[in-house]
């Protein structure tokens, strides 16, 4: 019998469905209008997008302008790729254009749905972004749909590091920008560290569509983007601490593994002080509970974390000498991305590797904040629902399922649970050797790298040839994803399966197709399509024919999403497949979430050696356990973004602020309320309301006002004249200082004084903004504290970074004002010395690269030989060794013994 709510759905459907119905008139209307564009010629489609802006930007309504858009749209999709958009697909490009999430399976196609809105929406001239998880993304997806930007008479432009500044700024400008979430953070926290306009990347932030959702708005969410300068250098005091570890015992510290939260016992820090006064790192007579201990007792802890809860080809990859972190979402590399508050530094010191100087924040925002700067935000993604009350609460993105184009043939076996990691291996390479011998394409999905090698070692004693796919063959991703589906094909991946290449049955024709035409270039390359596709036919079938692609997973991962991704990647576009979880008591999850009970009844069972438990209740068991674990990071997630909006208020004021100044032609009336707020703070500091003018402070007023206005006036022949007032001498002060600064702006000349004036102004900004981020840094770390005292330490946040923030733009007034009054133009004098240093360092310069050429020739130059040392001069210790091994040369030719 049906309960209420199954019987309410079955009637009236679900909310998704209705969604889907409703789209499906606006599908219609689109295709009613096919064939009236398949009649246009190529020059017509273009005309039509210079009509569709003219409409657009004249107030027509985007909606109204949809159905005509994408199928123009579509028409030249057809013409430049040989892709003619399923119905499906212009469904999800509806709910992008709507402001949704549009969940899309696999291999249905999202490269090109993005297209669709993006077209429509790019026609009022504001640009549109969309965001990929990588640079081989966002380049290889700008490429590709260049062509049907380009047909629809639109530019497009992608976004990566280390671009050139103008190539940067024309990309931005296009029409269409295809760039890293990454990279739009990083460029927005640096537009807004710039000083003239003209230099600025970014213009609107109008539409944005987010490739890989999920993965960008929620799993990246909890780490800000910041750029950071260096700070003082504590190698030392690493090294010190971190060679006391090993010398810990277990019951130095307690580890809560599911909260990652460790921490010293009382025996630990008894143990640990000892140590450390006998090494020397603690001053004889002081404990670590002082408050000089403070640095030392923040950098114990840090390498406590660096040893216990961060863990070498999991967490972290050591690579040429240098600590790599690797997301656990995806199994990537996470290049130039760095732990704050020592953390890394410290796992440096762990691994034996060069440690870089901590770094102090210059700028930092979330993808939270970042992402909600937009007019109008979408995203797509294979895996959404399971977070869709997050995207509601935090975005305000609702989540719409697409149905698939073909049904989904995809068999989806429930969970198998072995009581051994070992007896769960041992089954995992039997099955692997079962269907590889039938041909069946095996893709198994591991959650870490020594895990994957782990079970690649297995497999080569069982003599099993399969490829291995981890942060360490981060380069071939591509191509080993690409040869995932082949015909007997075995690969192991740590969550990063098929990200972005898709896995086709038989392998893939366009990866094929390069290589024959690599190991062959004089053959045509259209006689080399001709022949591999109808070979990759065969190909294709003879999988099919074995069951499609089996996704074997070794472990659940905590999150859903992460799980579904990799079932995913079996079973695209009505392919046959098929997916199953090898699960032991000793993973993670089980182990940490409660396999306590499940192996009792195991155990009562008397289940036999290499048995596995296979049943509907396990999966329910297991999802709940998730489903817990996803709550509470969402909560994690969710605090950490009320201490941040705190901070993005702030931050919106400054940035904007900035703008504002930067836009400005004339700043000299800012420049003088700034400094007529000054002179009112003084007065009332020296002149207190309510007093008589024996108890002013004149000899103060007198100091202060040279100091902080550069005005030397007589205050106290000003304060003995009768019926004088703290009015009075208020506006004589200001009458005196405006009357200075107009003198100083006569002798630098108007524009260079309205420009002395816009810099010393982003300057002090700039400085202030920085010290201010510094100091919230510290409020939010001891905040917590507060809690014991039973007050809300989000509230104390808030009250006390409003109050830092006041007090941040009082001293910007002061700073701007005494800065202005103390700058003053240069002699001719100082002017000719100026320009002879300048002329000496210039040629200073170029003897240097003379000689350097001299000292260090490049490969290029005479007598130079990368094999014979003596050829090499002299090398710096920290330039790159001549060798050409890619390292320093101190750490290579130049090591020390």
């Amino acid at each position: 019998m049906l309960g209420i709510g199954k019987l309410a759905k079955k009637v009236f459907g679900t909310p998704n469905d209705r969604k889907i119905k409703a789209t499906r008139t606006i599908v219609d209307q689109i295709n009613a209008l096919e064939p009236d564009f398949q009649k246009l010629s190529d020059e017509e489609i273009i005309a039509k997008t210079a009509e569709f802006s003219e409409r657009a930007k004249g107030g027509e309504n985007l909606d109204t302008l949809l159905p005509e858009a994408f199928a123009n749209c579509r028409e030249a999709a057809h013409r430049a790729l040989g892709l003619r958009a399923f119905d499906t697909q212009l469904m999800g490009g509806i709910f992008l254009h709507e402001g949704n999430i549009s969940e899309m399976k696999t291999g249905e196609g999202k490269t090109l749905v993005a297209t669709f809105p993006a077209y429509l929406n790019a026609l009022t001239g504001k640009g549109v972004h969309i965001v990929t998880v990588n640079d081989y993304l966002a380049k290889r997806d700008a490429e590709w749909m260049s062509n049907v930007f380009g047909a629809l008479g639109m530019t497009t432009g992608a976004v990566y590091p280390q671009q050139d500044d103008e190539e940067k700024r024309a990309a931005y400008r296009s029409d269409i920008t295809y760039s890293t979430n990454n990279e739009l953070g990083f460029d927005y926290l640096r537009d807004n560290m710039k000083s003239d306009l003209r230099d600025m990347y970014q213009r609107d932030h109008n539409f944005a569509i987010v490739d890989e959702v999920d993965s960008i708005l929620i799993d990246e969410a909890r780490t800000p983007l910041i750029i950071s300068g260096p700070s003082q250098d504590r190698t030392e005091l690493y090294q010190a601490i971190d060679v006391l570890f090993p010398e810990l015992a277990d019951d130095h510290y307690t580890l809560d593994e599911k909260t990652r939260q460790i921490s010293f016992t009382d025996e630990g820090n008894d143990f640990l002080e000892q140590l450390l006064l006998e090494r020397g790192v603690l001053p004889e007579g002081q404990s670590l509970y002082d408050p000089e201990s403070t640095t030392i007792v923040h950098h114990v802890n840090q390498g406590l974390r660096a040893h216990k809860l961060f863990t070498k080809d999991k967490d972290y990859i050591v690579r040429s000498g240098e600590v790599v972190l690797i997301d656990e979402f995806t199994g990537r590399m996470m290049s130039g991305r760095r732990l704050s508050e020592g953390l890394h530094q410290a796992i440096e010191a762990k691994e034996g590797c060069d440690i870089q100087p901590e770094n102090v924040t210059l700028a930092q925002v979330t993808f939270q904040n970042y992402f909600r700067l937009y007019n109008k935000l979408s995203g797509m993604t294979g895996t959404a629902s399971t977070e869709a009350d997050e995207f509601a609460e935090i975005y305000g993105l609702g989540v719409v399922e697409v149905p698939t184009n073909r049904p989904i043939a995809r068999l989806d076996e429930d969970d198998a649970v072995y009581r051994t990691a070992r007896e769960k291996f041992e089954a995992i390479v039997e099955i692997i050797k079962e269907s590889s011998a039938k041909g069946q394409p095996t893709l198994v999905g591991t959650t870490s790298i020594d895990k994957s090698e782990f079970l690649s070692d297995l497999l080569k004693k069982a003599g099993v040839k399969h490829n291995v796919l981890n942060a360490r063959q981060h380069e071939q991703e591509a191509q080993i994803v690409a040869d995932a589906g082949k015909f007997g094909a075995v690969t192991i991946a740590t969550n990063m399966a098929g990200r972005g290449t898709d896995i086709k049955l038989g392998g893939n024709v366009e990866f094929k197709v390069m290589e024959a035409i690599a190991a062959d270039p004089d053959t045509h390359p259209d006689e080399v399509r001709a022949r591999i596709e109808s070979e990759h036919a065969a190909d294709e079938q003879a999988v099919k024919d074995a069951g499609g692609l089996f996704v074997l997973a070794t472990e659940r991962h905590e999150s859903r999403r992460i799980d579904n991704q990799l079932r995913g990647r079996s079973g695209r576009q009505g392919d046959p497949g098929r997916s199953s979880f090898f699960l032991s008591l000793e993973d993670d999850l089980m182990r940490i979430f409660g396999s306590e009970r499940l192996d009792k009844v195991l155990s009562t069972l008397g289940m036999k050696e290499g048995e596995a438990i296979v049943h509907p209740w396990v999966n329910k068991s297991l999802e709940r356990a998730q489903a817990k674990v996803e709550g509470r990071n969402f909560d994690i997630r969710k605090q950490l973004l009320k201490f941040d909006d705190v901070m993005n208020d702030q931050r919106k004021v400054i940035f904007g602020q900035r703008r504002e100044i930067m836009e400005a032609e004339d700043l000299s009336e800012i420049a003088q309320d700034m400094r007529h707020e000054v002179i009112e703070e003084l007065i009332e500091q020296y002149m207190p309301p309510k007093t008589y003018a024996d108890q002013w402070d004149t000899q103060g007023l007198h100091e202060a006002c040279v100091e902080q206005l550069g005005i030397d006036v007589p205050v106290a022949d000003w304060a003995a004249e009768e019926g004088v007032d703290d009015d009075v001498i208020q506006e004589r002060l200001e009458g005196a200082a405006d009357e200075m600064m107009a003198q100083k702006a006569a002798n630098f000349g108007p524009e260079a004084m309205r420009m002395v004036e816009k810099q010393v102004l982003l300057q002090t900004i700039d400085t202030k903004w920085r010290e201010h981020l510094l100091t919230l840094e510290h409020l939010r770390s001891v905040v917590g504290f507060r809690g014991y005292a039973q007050r809300d330490p989000l509230n104390e946040y808030k009250t006390e970074s409003f109050q830092l923030f006041e007090s941040m733009l009082d001293g910007l007034r002061e700073d701007v004002t005494k800065t202005l009054s103390q700058i003053r133009p240069m002699s001719d004098e100082e002017q000719q010395q100026l320009a002879q240093e300048m002329e000496a360092r210039r040629v200073a310069a170029a003897d240097f690269a003379d000689h350097s050429a001299a000292v260090h020739p490049g490969e290029a130059s005479e007598g130079f030989d990368e094999n014979d040392p003596a050829t090499w001069g002299n090398p710096g210790r920290n330039e790159s060794c001549p060798c050409g091994s890619g390292k320093k040369f101190k750490h290579c030719h130049g090591r020390v013994a």
